[in-house]
């Protein structure tokens, strides 16, 4: 009996079996999949971490996957700056507050470098697309209401505003819409948009009439104006609420898929029934992700300030690194921080090896994966021959003891000593260099990958971790390694390849002794008793 080989849909990632099932939908849908659209949304009320830069990856990557299969697809990146500002983002002017309430899109930009508030916040998000090699239409949610291109979504909602307030109370628990529309007006006398209730829809006229009574924020009451007024809907003075405006922007835009956190289940939901029942349309194809979190645990938030910039990412790391995080897999949330990074940069590494078949993996189905993952970082446009792959540690220490304004020509010399050729003029080089003269000078950390460590290998490392900071004698520090090795019946040359490799990443390197002196003390036994504690779990 012959075993059939294994089905390998695409390049045989996660991006494949989602562009395969939208096709297959959009096929039972009856309509045609020669040309798709994908979409992702950012909310411009604050500076944009790398969850929210995910979204846009995960679209891009499902893109790629997607013309693989030779269907033309475009990636919609909304910046929904029609928002209202509900808080002051940690870190902010507080002169802010004064803000409250208003359109993102119609507060003064505190930096002073773009037209308001909300495009400086869109722009970096975008900004961070363009870094990664992203090709995107930038939809602004205030032109679009401007505009006019909901025009249509707009007054079927409003038209049928009570069954939607039905299917949100359903879906939402919430009884709000069920006493007021979901549309919010922009106080014609104040200028806030949150704190008005929409309280009639005149279709003949497509004129909304409202109060500005007031919202509620977490510190308290935000009080309205008290004004009276109307609004005619196809002005681009409101928006919907976002309860409905995904429908809105589905359907105007017509999407065909878009992926959403865990925190928007049921908005989701909410918006997919308004799609069918309201507006008449399928909603597009979902996939759910969870949220990246910080060290502690805690979701990343914007308003808090625990946020990790993409742009902070791409100072120590390729941009294939920062799509690697976002297409290694889409399940189950994780803790990401900076010091994460040179994994990342070893993870691409070993990639190139295996996609250039310098390391062998039998699986086919495995290496059809790792292969695909290894061109959608690459955004389809891998190199044509391997990079000279130089362990992060190791550069770091070498830019740290270079001497000032000549650390290229020192970098290469001593790396051709430990048999790495580098030119030049390597622009590969030349960037990794650039990233680790950025980490030496901004970070104080060490990054160790997982080696199995055991039995007295493990103590003896221990041992050193506990006494490096008994001197900072470097040759007290390289003949100690002999004496421990001794000690613990171990080869000498066994026990340096093993700090090498916790510390470097590689089998051999520069003499330990100045090595640890230039990491520092602290930092070398940190990363030996990490080692250790992880090779014993």
């Amino acid at each position: 009996m012959t075993l059939e080989p294994p089905q390998i849909i695409g390049r045989g990632t996660w991006l494949d079996k989602v562009a395969s099932d939208i096709v297959a939908r959009e096929k039972v849908l009856g309509r045609g999949a020669s040309s798709l659209r994908v979409e992702s949304g950012l909310g411009a009320s604050g500076i944009p971490h790398i969850g929210n830069f995910g979204d846009f990856a995960r679209a891009h990557g499902v893109k790629m996957a997607l013309e693989n299969m030779g269907v033309t697809t475009e990636l919609i990146a909304f910046s929904d700056d029609k928002d209202g500002l509900r808080k002051v983002p940690a870190g902010f002017p507080k002169s802010l507050s004064k803000y409250l309430g208003f359109p993102v899109s119609s507060i003064p930009d505190p930096f002073g470098c773009h037209d308001s508030y909300g495009h400086h916040m869109s722009s970096l998000v975008l900004d961070a697309l363009d870094k990664t090699g992203i090709e995107y239409r930038a939809v602004s949610g205030t032109k679009a209401y401007r505009e006019g291109l909901f025009n249509e979504q707009i007054d079927k909602i409003l038209r049928n505003s009570a069954k939607v307030g039905l299917i949100i109370k359903e879906t939402m628990g919430q009884e709000k819409y069920t006493e007021t529309l979901p549309y919010f007006p922009v106080c014609k006398n104040c200028g806030r948009i949150y704190t008005t209730k929409a309280l009639e829809y005149v279709p003949e006229r497509h004129v909304v009439k409202y109060a500005c009574e007031g919202m509620q924020l977490r510190a308290g009451m935000l009080e309205g104006c008290g004004h009276l007024g109307e609004v005619d809907v196809r002005s681009g003075d409101g928006k919907l609420s976002w309860k409905v405006e995904f429908a809105a922007r589905w359907s105007a835009l017509k999407i065909n898929y878009e992926g959403y956190g865990k925190d928007l289940i049921e908005a989701v939901r909410a918006n997919d029934r308004v799609m069918e029942e309201v507006l008449g349309e399928a909603p597009p194809f979902h996939t759910r992700y969870e949220h990246f979190i910080d060290k502690t645990g805690s979701k990343m938030s914007k308003s808090v300030g625990n946020i990790l910039a993409p742009q902070l990412w791409l100072k120590y790391g390729p941009p294939q690194t920062l799509l690697l995080l976002m297409f290694k897999r889409s399940v189950g949330s994780r803790a990401v921080w900076v010091k994460d990074i040179p994994t990342y940069i070893g993870e691409l590494d070993e990639l190139e090896d295996i996609y250039f078949g310098r390391k062998q993996v039998k699986d086919p189905k495995e290496l059809a994966k790792l292969r695909g993952l290894y061109e959608y970082c690459w955004n389809m446009k891998p190199p044509s021959a391997p990079s000279v792959h130089i362990p992060h540690n190791l550069l770091v220490y070498l830019v740290k003891v270079a001497p000032k304004g000549k650390e290229s020509d020192f970098v290469r010399e001593k790396l051709a000593s430990y048999g790495y050729k580098v030119s030049a003029t390597d622009p590969d080089f030349l960037a990794r260099l650039e990233r680790a003269l950025n980490w030496a000078r901004d970070i104080e950390a060490i990054s160790t990958r997982e080696i199995s460590i055991e039995g007295k290998e493990r103590d003896a490392v221990l041992e050193l971790a506990g006494i490096i900071n008994a001197s900072n004698d470097e040759a007290y520090l390289q003949n100690v390694v002999f004496t421990i090795a001794k000690k613990h019946g171990l080869q000498p040359g066994n026990f340096f390849k093993t700090l090498y490799r916790i510390l470097i990443g590689a089998d051999s390197g520069p003499r330990l002794g100045p090595y640890i002196l230039a990491m520092g003390r602290e930092n070398v036994a940190t990363a030996l008793v990490a080692a250790a504690r992880s090779s014993k779990e």
